[in-house]
Formats: C-alpha cells, structure tokens, sequence
C-alpha cells in the first residue's frame, strides 16, 4: 500500500474521531487504532490531608486504620465489598444512614460505596446496634477493609 494513502487514512481517523480503522485492498489489510493500541486503565488519585506525624509510624504513611477487636462474641465487622469511595449518607447534606449506637436491621443500608460513578448500597448484614463506624465520609476504601462493627 502506499506511504501517501497510509498517511491520508492516519490523519482521516484523527480528524473524524473514531478510534480505530481497518482497510482491506485485496491481500493487504491495514489497521489504524488510534492511541497505538495502548488501553489505558482507570486510577484512583487521592487528595487530603496529611496525617499527624504523631498518629502514624512513618514506615507506613498509607496503612489503613486499624480495626478495634470485636467486643464480645456477638460483635461484628462489616467490611466493603469493593473498591471504592465510602459515603455515610445519600447525598452531600444529607443525614447519615445511620450514627454509632442506631439500631440497625439485617438488609438495612448503611452506607453507600462509589465506584466508577455507580453507587452502591451496602446493607447490614445482621441485626444489631452500630458500635463504631471505622471509616470517614469521602474516604477511599479497599476491598475488605473495615466499615462499621456491628454487635
């Protein structure tokens, strides 16, 4: 194929917007992907404050808080189930679905968690009353990190 008509059809893809090109004259095919074929994976930025010096050792700036051992046998932690970003409540002013020490019924939402602009709602897993939430609202979250203990 010609080096003229190859360079035509490369800047005729960048012009018209479509991502990708495949032309077939006979025995030769020619495939133009615009971006080189890279995918390009979604990431995660995270801006905040910087914790106290004092509240975290230094060798491990990005540990997650730890969980506070479960007080009693009937005590319970609900962790996340994906990864994401953790709300307390439905909308921005919104209250809380629910505060430490409400009473919280299996299958009743506690929290949202956003990933890739869906939200998500995650319920209580068993009856009982919230003894700690272990997450801030806004916070990025992990799969089975903490959320909430339950008892």
């Amino acid at each position: 194929m010609d080096l003229r008509k190859l360079k035509k059809l490369i800047d005729l893809v960048e012009e018209s917007g479509i991502a990708e090109l495949e032309l077939t004259e006979g025995e030769e095919r020619v495939r133009i992907v615009k971006g080189g074929g890279q995918t390009r994976e979604p990431f995660y930025m995270v801006s905040g404050p910087a914790p106290a010096a004092a509240s975290l050792p230094a060798s491990a700036p990005d540990a997650p808080r730890p969980a506070p051992a479960p007080t009693g046998p009937e005590a319970h932690i609900v962790k996340s189930p994906m990864v994401g970003t953790f709300y307390r409540c439905p909308s921005p002013g919104a209250k809380s679905f629910v505060e430490v020490g409400d009473s919280v019924k299996k299958g009743q939402t506690i929290c949202i968690i956003e990933a890739m602009k869906l939200m998500n709602e995650i319920e209580a897993d068993m009856d009982g009353v919230i003894k700690d939430a272990l997450v801030e609202n806004g916070q990025p979250v992990e799969y089975g990190e903490p959320l909430f203990v339950i008892a």
